[in-house]
């Protein structure tokens, strides 16, 4: 990154991108936002690129726009159209703006509030606020307009593994953490988390995520590679089902009527579930850790998955009741 980027300078794209994707997520046009970093270097390097057409990812030469990075990226989300809020190895929230007919990412704010690793973050609807979650236990609630944090909890015993916003409530958000518990918060409450207890709550989760028709419900997966769906009014009953043999390291809901919900993991593959919890699809062509996944707003059949080895794969839902395959060819690179 240039010496002038944190001023407000624009940078041009890095010659290279990473070997390990971390994160990606598609803006509302589907343009697709990739984080990468390097994990095996003496520094801990990063990037982030946007490509307009996602068919062009991870090749560099292809994108939009890219930057380099102070530290690695270990997550990132869309701030209305042109933000974008990265998650830093170096403690730091930052917002990059993409400029200059979607040419050029320009840094607006670097804010190292975190004591460690900025592991999660998530955007709320308004796009004014974002809440974050750290290796420092904490959790951190920000006014984007303003650069500063808000409110900063410390209600984790261990290292925060997610944080997820509810879509249409500004004050509600969902937590999980290395201390073995999930956390529902309401920031105008003066005790804001609720601790929620379901029968699958004995391991450590991993992954959280809101259902995007019910907000009482919500996905979470956990470190035996359990996906379970819970309702926040009655928790005890909650579905739960071993989708994967590992560590669950992301989960993100479909924008059907009905919506899908695929899953991630360190066991290197990919799962869809349907809304009765039944699995619809699965992909094995991961080399490595899958790290990262979003579905398309456009093709609403169609969604990507990233990992360590360097793929970025679009893969597409076979057609409504042609579920009987549910092992997918190997998906396009």
């Amino acid at each position: 990154m240039s010496k002038g980027s944190a001023w407000g300078r624009p940078v041009t794209a890095p010659a290279c991108m990473e070997v390990q994707i971390g994160a990606v997520r598609y803006r509302r046009d589907g343009a697709l936002l990739l984080a990468a970093s390097s994990l095996s270097s003496r520094t801990w390097g990063g990037s982030i690129w946007v490509f307009k057409d996602p068919e062009g990812a991870p090749n560099e030469s292809l994108c939009t726009a890219g930057v380099q990075t102070e530290a690695g990226v270990t997550d990132v989300a869309w701030v209305s159209e042109k933000g974008i809020l990265v998650a830093s190895d170096s403690g730091a929230v930052e917002l990059w703006e993409i400029l200059e007919k979607e040419s050029l990412l320009v840094n607006k704010f670097a804010k190292y509030e975190h004591d460690d690793i900025v592991k999660t973050l998530s955007v709320f609807s308004d796009g004014a606020q974002a809440v974050s979650g750290g290796k420092d236990f904490s959790v951190k609630v920000w006014d984007l307009s303003q650069k500063a944090v808000l409110k900063s909890y410390n209600a984790h015993s261990s290292e925060v593994n997610c944080v997820a916003a509810c879509p249409g409530k500004d004050t509600i958000f969902l937590s999980c953490g290395e201390d073995g518990r999930i956390l529902l918060w309401d920031t105008r409450k003066p005790k804001p988390a609720t601790r929620i207890d379901f029968c699958a709550s004995d391991t450590i989760p991993t992954s959280v995520t809101w259902h995007p028709e019910k907000d009482d419900t919500f996905a979470c997966g956990d470190e035996t590679g359990n996906v379970s769906l819970v309702n926040i009014k009655n928790p005890d009953s909650a579905q739960t089902s071993a989708v994967h043999s590992q560590n669950i390291t992301g989960l993100a809901y479909s924008y059907h009527s009905s919506p899908f919900l695929a899953s991630i993991s360190e066991d290197c593959t990919v799962a869809v579930l349907d809304a009765d919890f039944s699995e619809v699809f699965r992909d094995l062509s991961h080399r490595d850790f899958v790290t990262g996944v979003a579905w398309s707003p456009l093709d609403h059949s169609k969604f990507t998955t990233v990992g360590w080895d360097h793929k970025v794969l679009h893969h597409h839902l076979p057609s409504e009741g042609r579920t009987e395959n549910l092992i997918a060819t190997k998906a396009e690179d």
